[in-house]
């Protein structure tokens, strides 16, 4: 299932993301991502912008309550 975020919140995308524990979602203007077991899986390393969604994103994971 892809998602896509006209906006991104970086809450909104760590619920979608430990929800559905595993396919891809997109962020308008950033780009697509890809997860599995309820994590974000390491996009492009060459983009900064995407690698700072991802370590953003993935330490809300781990924030969220269980």
């Amino acid at each position: 299932m892809l998602r896509e975020f006209s906006t991104y919140r970086p809450r909104q995308v760590a619920r979608f993301v430990k929800v559905l524990f595993k396919g891809q979602f997109a962020i308008e203007g950033i780009g697509e991502f890809r997860f599995d077991q309820g994590k974000v899986l390491l996009p492009e390393v060459s983009d900064k912008q995407k690698l700072t969604i991802f370590k953003e994103v993935n330490g809300t994971i781990a924030a969220l309550p269980v």
